[in-house]
């Protein structure tokens, strides 16, 4: 991958070649959106914007063809995260931009692709029908809730900000590989947030889940900062234990695969925006080498004196 991000640096011609290849897959966007993002890091808002006009041709060419607008969203939603993250210099105000890129999908969704929802509603449709029909073999009927057109908006700006987040922290690694190695991991492990915002974003969310369930998926868009900032902290305290990358394997498998895992990362970064975890790991591990050095230098007045 590496490789990859040298030959989009090396010029304008490589970049355009690899965004607008990529631009116009289902596949392959999200390279398209990273090397985007990366050029906008690097070179600025200009230079990626002049490489996102020429980006719109695959990409509104996919969306007029197939009524599929994910490669597009994702390429605006990581070019906005890209622009963020240049100005501030701020990787957590970067992916708490990810919240407005969510929601602003699915309104659009809602606004402007009612048609192309409604197709996602009948393939979902189509598909729990089959099911069912599986799950009612051993006798008793069995009949699942249909999703409405507003949870698969919701569902959809949900996983467009969580992917653009990730391309994002992609063209970051990328940047950092290239031009300052270790950069990334440093501002990574120090992803936090404070108790005012994670106190917003979960005032957002629960008051999106109480509305009922059409609007849970949206809920789960306010949890995406939170979510990184739990992943963040994982990371950081994998290294202040010295686990290596075998462990962070398991825990990602078992973070994909069980949903209460997902939750306790959520939880654990409102947990730290109190008790700030990190802070508190440096004060010990400060503490443990003060201690190590006073046990070294009454040693060494030991052996002073035998002499």
């Amino acid at each position: 991958m590496k490789g990859l991000a040298e030959f989009v640096m090396r010029g304008r011609l490589q970049a355009l070649l690899v965004i607008v290849a990529g631009a116009g897959s289902l596949l392959f966007c999200w390279i398209s959106a990273a090397a985007l993002a990366l050029v906008t890091l690097r070179k600025g808002a200009g230079a990626g914007a002049w490489l996102f006009m020429w980006a719109l041709l695959p990409a509104g060419t996919l969306m007029y063809t197939f009524g599929d607008s994910g490669p597009l969203a994702l390429l605006v939603g990581t070019m906005v995260l890209a622009i963020v993250l240049r100005s501030t210099v701020s990787l957590p105000a970067a992916v708490l931009a990810g919240v407005g890129v969510g929601l602003a999908t699915g309104l659009a969704l809602l606004a402007f692709g009612g048609q192309y929802l409604e197709q996602v509603v009948a393939y979902f449709g189509e598909f729990l029908a089959s099911l069912e029909q599986q799950l009612s073999q051993g006798g008793e009927a069995v009949e699942l809730p249909r999703p409405e057109s507003g949870q698969i908006a919701g569902m959809l700006g949900a996983g467009t900000a969580m992917m653009s987040v990730l391309c994002l922290m992609l063209a970051r690694y990328w940047q950092s590989a290239l031009y300052e190695p270790g950069g990334f991991g440093v501002e990574f492990k120090a992803l936090y947030y404070p108790v005012a915002v994670s106190s917003v974003l979960v005032v957002m969310a629960l008051a999106l889940f109480s509305l009922g369930m059409q609007y849970r998926t949206w809920a789960m868009i306010c949890f995406i900062p939170l979510t990184f900032a739990g992943l963040a902290l994982i990371h950081s305290r994998a290294d202040f234990r010295g686990k290596g990358s075998g462990w962070l394997t398991v825990f990602y498998i078992t973070w994909v695969i069980f949903d209460p895992v997902k939750l306790l990362v959520v939880f654990i970064a409102i947990a730290d925006s109190w008790l700030k975890f990190r802070q508190r790991w440096a004060q010990k591990a400060g503490t443990a080498v003060r201690k190590s050095g006073e046990h070294e230098r009454d040693n060494t007045d030991d052996d002073s004196r035998d002499i």
